[in-house]
């Protein structure tokens, strides 16, 4: 909607001037004429004129979409849908009263297409960088059932328990990179203000230095003399393995490669079956057929190799399989999880036993997430008492060395 000013006769023949919000200048004179109001003059207001997406400043430095922003735009629209205001005024509502410019771009993006006579699933799937396919088809399937304010309720369900799952990892990883970051801080430190002052000491007394000794000299004089060069290594070590993870087999052996790390691997997959549980569940809910639902949840994972064993899985079950024979196959589940999708599908509450079963995973998962502590703390220290016992052998040993010297 755009604002434009008029200029009109009323029945009594007065001058009258105002602004009005219409589509073009047609409505403006339609919307007057039921007035009785006879117009003279119709001019669009740039000035008053509502944003627009086009009228939204991007760059590269504006943040992005985040998780949260989903979320509220979700709890927002359960809200406004199931208030009964129409679709095309709560989108508009929300781009106005948003705080991201990139959400409020695309929402008044939305509100355009919907003018157009867009659907709301359709003007969201323009934007595939704010709504993926699992929010869209959702929104679908809301619309043709006509439960709009349902499909938002479960969209942001789902969506304030991803977010509550990435802040627990975020506060259970915090102290061990915390303390990897000290411990790097420490050691450039060591080797590049402690060490070179040892070294003179040493090489003042012309001694023969042990073989720790001579490494550590030789390590910090690297760093003191050739930074640069690690500098640029280092950079250009980054900038592949980042170009590498982008390609989809380096994507692939990535996401099959964290699943199956020591500590944290466990946690990663509990976290992906539980998405996949969820999200399924909620797919099977809404209506959605199960073999698209299985495309759906595949994209929604975030997983690559997690996502291929679930498209083998819907291929399977094109070819006439169950869905507890294509699970067990796929040898992603444990088997308590094995049993409750058998027992669903033989019952017909595939979907109520799939929550169970999420939430069966998301238990698991913050067991983990806040004893995951607890666990690489040993490993911390071990890695601090190493960094101290080298240090000891290549400083102190010379120096106790150089002292029984003198004595004797």
């Amino acid at each position: 909607m755009a604002h434009f000013n008029y200029k009109a006769r009323t029945s009594s023949g007065e001058l009258a001037t105002g602004t009005l919000e219409a589509a073009d200048e047609k409505a403006v004179a339609q919307i007057l004429t039921g007035r009785n109001i006879i117009p003279i003059e119709i001019t669009a207001n740039g000035d008053i004129d509502s944003i627009g997406a086009s009228q939204v400043q991007l760059s590269l430095f504006t943040p992005s979409i985040k998780l949260d922003d989903l979320v509220i735009f979700s709890r927002q629209m359960y809200s406004l849908a199931k208030s009964g205001i129409p679709i095309l005024r709560a989108v508009k509502g929300l781009a106005d009263t948003t705080s991201s410019k990139r959400m409020q771009s695309a929402l008044f993006d939305v509100g355009d297409q919907l003018e157009r006579g867009r659907t709301l699933s359709s003007a969201l799937n323009k934007h595939p960088k704010v709504f993926n396919k699992l929010f869209v088809s959702m929104v679908h399937v809301g619309e043709n059932t006509g439960k709009l304010d349902d499909a938002f309720n479960q969209l942001s369900f789902y969506l304030e328990r991803e977010l509550e799952t990435r802040k627990q990892i975020k506060s259970a990883t915090r102290y061990p990179m915390f303390v990897l970051i000290a411990i790097v801080i420490a050691m450039v430190i060591m080797n590049m203000v402690v060490i070179p002052i040892f070294a003179d000491m040493f090489k003042s007394f012309g001694a023969e230095l042990p073989l720790m000794t001579r490494i550590l000299l030789s390590t910090s004089e690297f760093f003191m003399t050739k930074w640069h060069y690690l500098v640029i290594t280092l950079g250009l070590m980054i900038y592949l393995i980042h170009r590498y993870l982008q390609t989809e087999a380096g994507s692939y052996k990535w996401d099959k490669t964290k699943i199956r790390l020591p500590i944290v691997g466990s946690i990663f997959e509990r976290t992906l079956l539980g998405r996949f549980a969820r999200s399924f569940s909620m797919m099977l809910v809404a209506g959605v057929p199960l073999t698209a639902g299985l495309t759906l949840v595949a994209e929604a994972v975030g997983n690559s190799y997690m996502a291929d064993r679930i498209i083998t899985m819907r291929k399977n079950i094109e070819k006439g399989e169950s869905l507890s024979r294509v699970a067990v196959s796929s040898q992603l589940f444990t088997p308590l999880v094995l049993q409750m999708i058998n027992v669903g599908e033989e019952t017909g509450r595939v979907d109520e036993l799939l929550s169970e079963a999420a939430e069966f995973y998301e238990r698991e998962v913050d067991y983990d997430l806040k004893s995951l502590t607890a666990k690489i703390e040993p490993l911390l220290i071990m890695v601090v008492a190493g960094m101290v016992l080298v240090l000891a052998l290549g400083i102190f040993t010379p120096m106790w060395d150089m002292m029984s010297a003198i004595k004797g």
